[in-house]
């Protein structure tokens, strides 16, 4: 077999994939298989801006366990990849050469090991959108047939592809191929032709929209929103369970990208925050984070921008995935409606924050923590932001794995940078002299 690793350095956390498939059949859709799955320790790349020399390092770990993965005399031709997402675009916009030098100490790092180093790079919004969009229709196996299946196939409707919703801590992608082709916003469409198909894709990411950014901004907006006068620093907030208390630095709040604009004088430099756990309110709260009143177009998702009428079914992925399985909401037999989701988030928030600490021990108390945020965000970004609603609800699937793969972009990443998806269909290969044989029996049968 043959090797590729892709490292996903995201918001919160870095993951490294491994990733291998068949030499002869490299080509082949749905061949290559994820065959392990790293966390790096610590923080994500971008958390290194103060100790930028640090962020190469950390990912030793990690490395080590690809070398035990892989056969030592494959080490020199197996390519590796980093891409970065929002964590360190948004890095990039706040301090370009803090973002320069995380980036110099991860190629410097990955430059030392046996491997063959392909580049470390921020992948833009729209690749990793694309690319996750990709992974997905690999996985599942929608993008081609073999020669026979194709003759089979070809009789009814080429199998539709499906759409994929990605969720970061920084930011979130929706990506699609709509009913219609429409030219009104063409920054949003992308065009790839793969195994011989054309498809017109509609992409697009929020930044500051992953499920972290969105905190910080509802935070943010809730001190603006809090009355002038606020002589004592404390705020309380729906979004956290009764009895939940927690204490930010005002500074650290308002120095990031997404919400710098929402600055405000405060006569405090720290913010005590106390749950109340209430969902209706939340929900209320974070509805505010959607700008739904001026769209330029015939329909849009929020803050002005294009979105095409929902089309197929979408596979969502990332901590869409990882928060709705911790509130055992992601059933596959028998898909959960819309106000049973909603009902089951609402009791969890109302759970008082001692209760839910006993029932679940073995999780960190800062993402425990946040799971009521999280579940009423995903819900408020599915239902106001991208319309869906109790009918086609039922269309989003809530992916971990497709068979032993993760859904995310970073397969796509490699399928794309490696080649191993052709524009054109491969050639079907000559019929065997078995299968000849047996076609001509066939033919001499069906014609006696």
């Amino acid at each position: 077999p043959q090797y590729g690793i892709v490292l996903d350095a995201g918001s919160s956390h870095t993951n490294l994939y491994v990733y291998e498939w068949p030499a002869e059949k490299e080509n082949d859709t749905g061949v290559v298989q994820q065959v392990e799955v790293c966390k790096v320790e610590g923080p994500g790349i971008s958390g290194y801006s103060h100790a930028t020399e640090k962020a190469g390092p950390s990912l030793a770990q990690c490395l080590r366990q690809a070398e035990e993965v892989i056969p030592s005399k494959q080490h020199q031709e197996t390519p590796i990849y980093l891409g970065a997402t929002a964590g360190m675009r948004l890095l990039s916009l706040e301090n370009k050469s803090a973002a320069e030098k995380v980036l110099s100490s991860v190629e410097k790092m990955l430059r030392s090991g046996p491997f063959s180093f392909q580049g470390a790079r921020i992948i833009s919004g729209q690749e990793e959108g694309a690319y996750g969009w990709i992974t997905i229709n690999y996985l599942l196996g929608n993008f081609k047939q073999s020669g026979w299946t194709k003759l089979l196939h070809s009789l009814k409707s080429i199998s539709e592809t499906s759409g994929a919703l990605d969720l970061g801590g920084a930011s979130t992608q929706i990506t699609f191929v709509p009913d219609t082709n429409p030219e009104e916003s063409p920054e949003n469409l992308l065009h790839f032709r793969l195994y011989g198909k054309a498809y017109g894709v509609y992409t697009h990411s929020f930044l500051c929209y992953g499920k972290d950014q969105a905190l910080q901004q509802k935070l943010a907006r809730d001190l603006q929103a809090s009355t002038s006068t606020m002589e004592n620093s404390s705020l309380l907030d729906p979004c956290f369970h009764q009895g939940y208390q927690r204490t930010i630095n005002i500074s650290d709040l308002f120095k990031n990208p997404c919400t710098s604009a929402k600055e405000k004088k405060l006569p405090f430099s720290q913010l005590y925050i106390q749950g109340e756990g209430v969902y209706q309110k939340c929900r209320r709260n974070i509805q505010k984070l959607f700008n739904k009143t001026n769209c330029p177009y015939s329909s849009c998702s929020f803050n002005g921008i294009y979105l095409p009428p929902l089309q197929g079914d979408f596979g969502a992925f990332s901590a869409f995935y990882f928060v709705m399985n911790f509130l055992n909401l992601t059933s596959e037999q028998s898909p959960i409606a819309l106000d049973k989701v909603a009902s089951t988030i609402e009791s969890f928030c109302a759970r008082p924050w001692h209760e839910v600490k006993t029932a679940y021990p073995q999780i960190k108390e800062k993402y425990l923590s946040e799971y009521c945020f999280s579940g009423a965000y995903i819900l408020s970004l599915l239902e106001n932001g991208y319309e869906f609603t109790e009918k086609n609800w039922q269309r989003i699937h809530f992916l971990g794995k497709i068979g032993s793969s993760d859904a995310g972009w970073t397969l796509g990443y490699m399928l794309n940078l490696t080649n191993m998806i052709p524009a054109e269909d491969p050639a079907v290969p000559p019929l065997s002299h078995g299968s000849y044989v047996g076609l001509m029996v066939l033919c001499s049968l069906v014609l006696v």
